[in-house]
């Protein structure tokens, strides 16, 4: 297994897309009902291979991540062969808080001295589609169009 496999609730999330991938692999509903009962091994190798495919078709598309915390802010661009990172965080003990969207929109505008931005990016380790797994396994958000990147890329 690649990545993980998904929980019971994503199952019943996908429960449509599990029925195509079954069908497509000619197993028929009765098929699938005996496979669960009589050999839970090939039934629970089944449910790792589309958990694969599911995970790889929704790193595949990301572009965007980011981390938010009151006191910091990760966002990164997730191109093919590296991940570009722009952080934001005070420089001093401060009263804004940087997850609440108002506040930091607030705090950009200002360009507080407060505020400071970093930049970084590195290659992936191992690869694009393990990094990205562990990122969203440990908290990260997809971002779909890159907004704040963006916006904190234009204050560079």
């Amino acid at each position: 297994m690649k990545f993980r496999r998904l929980t019971i609730e994503e199952l019943q999330g996908l429960e449509q897309e599990f029925v195509q991938f079954l069908a497509a692999n000619t197993i028929t509903g009765s098929d699938w009902a005996k496979l669960k009962e009589h050999e839970i091994e090939k039934a629970n190798e089944l449910i790792d291979v589309f958990s694969d495919l599911v995970f790889e078709k929704i790193i595949k598309d990301v572009l965007y991540l980011e981390f938010r915390t009151e006191k910091d802010i990760k966002t990164f661009h997730c191109q093919e062969d590296k991940i570009v990172l722009i952080g934001l965080q005070h420089k001093k003990p401060s009263t804004i808080d940087l997850s609440d969207e108002k506040q930091l929109k607030k705090a950009i505008e200002d360009a507080s001295s407060s505020l400071q931005i970093y930049f970084t990016e590195k290659v992936y380790t191992p690869n694009r589609a393990l990094e990205l797994f562990r990122m969203l396994e440990h908290g990260a958000v997809i971002s779909k169009n890159g907004e704040l990147f963006k916006a904190l890329e234009s204050l560079r």
